[in-house]
């Protein structure tokens, strides 16, 4: 195979893989696409085979001491796992994981038209997926409808993709304030943690599972809405709407009159503000398991109709769940939206480079930017039964990306006394050390990097001063 024409996105149906033989692929993420497989030594059954975009990416080794901590049915098992080298010198990392036959959690909501029981197991059954995952020490940070998949066999949901996971121990891989993840599902501790008052924080933002609870009660919201609740980013002009008073206008039997009270009050305690008040992932499938059985016949109405209009296209915008627009207040002053700017683009992954562009403005260009359940930042291959998607068609969006700065980062590592970064691959532009990626301009979001002459570039920051005492390090294990 040349080494010019090599593609681990494209290999053609019979490649053999450790003692797999890929049929066809079936997803492609930032990191690693995905294969349907069979074995070459047993007759019968198909897999997933994940296979890493890049060589020597840790990402999959971390991903396959995550999954094999985990054992819970909700949970794709891990077959097989190995290192591949199709030719000297580069070695891919692959995992092999049960194949899950089936559609992702919204797409088959709205084929199925589930009722609120029906929901209340599911998501009983992811929660106890989330109790497995936190107690085997890791945090799955990238739940979403996306990330779930229900078996056409049997109406069973699993939770999938756990590329951006993490567990006690692991070592760091990125130290950008924003761990992997999707924006529309982050929580408010996240987004307070990242862009409050003060200068950037010097460490990167740490999930715990209070985190993954949140991001289930945001995929409960919009399973049993169709749209996404308010966004709880601190600079964002529905940020009143969190307010424990103006919860009541926007719950989920508000948004929806056939949800029934059961069911939205646990989506409300998700997605409570204070993380200790949503309780703990085994808390959470406990209360919902009680309400499926407790629940009235209200309960077993269907949720949706049919006639309800389902966005169109593959990549709709998000949308969320509008209300009375709240009384005039204050904009943030400019000199601190400016002294944040470099957060903000971090969290928000847009900025405007040819005009001036107010906080909650920035919020919504990200919103529209974040199409297909919000983006997906993981290894890829949310989907190991979605089909390869066609090329996007050009959008009036794909200008507005977030381009590199014209001076350096708060505590961003400037150049040497001769004008030079030094270390490998780093390179001085605009007073500031930076390195580039190995990716599109498109996935130049999901890393936390700046578009500079056509590609991707993240900052390089500076080593902070390690305290006198206690550990000198600090790693984003949860």
């Amino acid at each position: 195979m040349e080494s010019e024409s090599f593609n681990p996105a494209s290999l053609p149906p019979g490649t053999r893989i450790g003692r797999w033989r890929l049929l066809e692929p079936c997803g492609r993420g930032t990191y690693g696409v995905v294969y349907r497989a069979e074995s070459v030594e047993e007759a019968g059954g198909v897999v997933a085979l994940k296979l890493a975009l890049h060589p020597g990416d840790a990402r999959f080794v971390r991903e396959d001491e995550l999954l094999s901590r985990i054992h819970h049915p909700a949970v794709p098992r891990l077959f097989d796992h190995g290192q591949w080298q199709p030719r000297e010198g580069a070695s891919y990392a692959w995992l092999v994981m049960e194949w899950i036959e089936g559609a992702a959690l919204y797409d088959w909501a709205l084929a199925q038209r589930p009722s609120s029981r029906q929901v209340l197991h599911l998501l009983a059954r992811l929660a106890r997926a989330l109790e497995a995952t936190h107690a085997a020490g890791g945090i799955h940070r990238d739940v979403k409808g996306e990330n779930i998949r229900v078996r056409s066999a049997d109406g069973q949901p699993f939770l999938m993709d756990f590329g951006s996971g993490h567990f006690l121990g692991a070592s760091t891989l990125t130290w950008d304030s924003w761990p992997p993840g999707t924006s529309a599902y982050r929580a408010p501790e996240a987004w307070g943690f990242v862009l409050g008052p003060g200068k950037p924080p010097p460490v990167p933002y740490a999930p715990s599972p209070a985190d993954d609870v949140f991001a289930l009660g945001i995929t409960a919201y919009r399973l049993v809405t169709g749209k996404y609740p308010p966004s709880p980013h601190p600079w964002g002009e529905d940020a009143w709407l969190w307010h424990p008073e103006k919860r009541a206008l926007w719950t989920a039997s508000t948004s929806n009159a056939r949800c029934a009270p059961q069911l939205s009050a646990l989506v409300s305690r998700m997605l409570s503000l204070r993380p200790e008040a949503r309780g703990s992932a085994s808390e959470v499938a406990e209360a919902l398991e009680h309400a499926a059985r407790k629940a009235g016949p209200e309960a077993d109405v269907p949720l949706f109709t049919g006639e309800e209009a389902r966005p169109a296209g593959l990549f709709p915008p998000l949308q969320r769940v509008t209300v009375r627009p709240p009384p005039p207040v204050a904009r943030w002053p400019r000199f601190l939206a400016a002294s944040l700017g470099a957060a903000l683009a971090l969290g928000a992954g847009v900025l405007s480079s040819t005009e001036a562009v107010e906080p909650h403005e920035k919020t919504h260009l990200a919103e529209r930017e974040e199409e297909k359940d919000g983006g997906t930042i993981a290894v890829g291959d949310a989907a190991l039964t979605a089909p390869v998607e066609p090329e996007r068609a050009p959008s009036m969006w794909s200008a507005i990306r977030a381009e590199l700065p014209p001076k350096p980062l708060p505590k961003q590592r400037r150049p040497d006394g001769d004008g030079r970064c030094s270390g490998k691959g780093l390179v001085a532009i605009n007073g500031g050390c930076w390195v580039k990626q190995p990716v599109d301009l498109k996935d130049c979001d999901a890393v936390g990097g700046f578009a500079y002459k056509g590609a991707c570039y993240v900052p390089v920051w500076a080593r902070q001063r390690p305290p006198t005492s206690g550990p000198t390090s600090r790693d984003d294990a949860p």
